[in-house]
């Protein structure tokens, strides 16, 4: 699946999680997959818990996030 495909699995809606990036056709936002990841679950953990769910879904949810910082400069605050 091409980039332009998976980003289409995400969409911003008013009034749905605080106009959070979302899983279309669900209230699961990018954010909480990708912490879902962060903390040890792998995709398969979350594709048996919500039903659904494809792996694309999850990979939508990663690209998104890289994009999304791809043009961030992050400064230390250490």
């Amino acid at each position: 699946m091409i980039n332009e495909q998976l980003l289409e699995r995400i969409v911003l809606k008013l009034k749905v999680l605080a106009e959070k990036p979302v899983i279309i056709g669900t209230r699961l936002s990018v954010e909480y997959i990708l912490n879902l990841l962060t903390y040890g679950t792998n995709i398969g953990e979350i594709l048996e818990e919500y039903e659904g769910l494809r792996p694309e879904d999850i990979h939508a949810c990663i690209l998104f996030a890289c994009k999304s910082i791809a043009n961030t400069t992050l400064i230390s605050v250490v």
